[in-house]
C-alpha cells in the first residue's frame, strides 16, 4: 500500500543493489542479477536444494552413496537449518 510505511521485498532488494553498486562498482544491471541470483539461492526450499544438488553431484559421475551424506552436511549449514533428514527421506525427496 503506498505511503503505508511498509518495506517491500522489491524495495528492500533495490536497496540492496544500490549498496552493491556502490560497495563493488560493479554495473547496476549486473549488481541486480547478482541480487536476483542470491534472493533465488536463499529462497530454496529444502526440498528444491536436494534436488538441485543431488542433480549437480550426479553430473560429477558421483553415486548415490557419495552423494547422500554431502546433502546431509551442507543442509545442517544453510542460512536458515533444514530439519535433519535421512537418507532415505532425501532420496524420497529425489525420486518420490
Amino acid at each position: 500500500m503506498p505511503g503505508s510505511g511498509a518495506v517491500t521485498p522489491t524495495a528492500i532488494q533495490s536497496d540492496l543493489v544500490r549498496h552493491v553498486v556502490a560497495s563493488t562498482g560493479l554495473a547496476p544491471d549486473i549488481a541486480a542479477r547478482l541480487v536476483a541470483d542470491v534472493v533465488a539461492y536463499f529462497g530454496e526450499t529444502a526440498e528444491q536444494f536436494v534436488r538441485r544438488r543431488h542433480a549437480e553431484l550426479r553430473r560429477r559421475h558421483l553415486g548415490n552413496a557419495s552423494i547422500w551424506p554431502v546433502i546431509a552436511a551442507e543442509l545442517a549449514d544453510r542460512r536458515v537449518a533444514a530439519p535433519q533428514l535421512s537418507e532415505r527421506q532425501l532420496r524420497r525427496i529425489v525420486y518420490g
